[in-house]
């Protein structure tokens, strides 16, 4: 039996492959980009604001030390699918498996149905995410969900870029502590 969130990533990946197909078809490049004005508009800023090429500082919390200790970065690149349809990122770590988000917006939840896949993952983890009262990008992970449960928050964009952080709660969500963190800056 197909549950919820296996539709939702099977509607989201159909998307991104009709998307394809329509524009090799058409004789068009093999991925439809669009221009970062095309995800700019009402709640598609809300991803589209974080379209382009990061260089990630990282860090990750020792629970055996209490400290913090520096990663070794990553790149991460955010494009506008399809005249904003979508927004896809590729995360690129310096040491690690690379990764990719398709993110769509649904104006019926107010909700980004986001599918996460990672080289050594099998299939796809379905994300959900809402813009919270201050501008953050607040995801919560749907299916599968993790033991224990993680939230994941993008802070608003500044012109040196911007914050991200990878929290878990040990009470089903009425805590939280912070275990990674990122920092985004333009590449150069």
């Amino acid at each position: 039996m197909i549950g919820k969130p296996s539709i939702i990533i099977a509607y989201l990946v159909t998307v991104f492959f009709s998307l394809m197909l329509t524009a090799v078809s058409a004789n068009q490049p093999t991925v439809p980009l669009g221009d970062k004005e095309d995800c700019m508009a009402g709640e598609l800023a809300q991803f589209g604001r974080y379209i382009g090429n990061w260089d990630i500082h990282d860090w990750q919390f020792s629970k055996d030390t209490g400290e913090w200790a520096e990663g070794a970065g990553a790149r991460w690149n955010f494009v506008c699918l399809g005249e904003g349809t979508a927004i896809q990122d590729f995360w690129m770590p310096n040491d690690g498996p690379l990764g990719t988000n398709l993110r769509t917006y649904n104006p019926a939840t107010d909700t980004w149905e986001i599918a996460w896949a990672i080289k050594p993952a099998p299939g796809f983890s379905h994300i959900q995410a809402r813009q919270d009262e201050q501008g953050n990008m607040v995801m919560h992970y749907k299916d599968p969900v993790p033991n224990p449960p993680r939230r994941i928050t993008f802070f608003p964009p500044n012109d040196s870029g911007w914050k991200w952080t990878l929290e878990l709660s040990n009470d089903e969500g009425k805590s939280w502590f912070e275990v990674y963190r990122i920092s985004a800056t333009p590449s150069r």
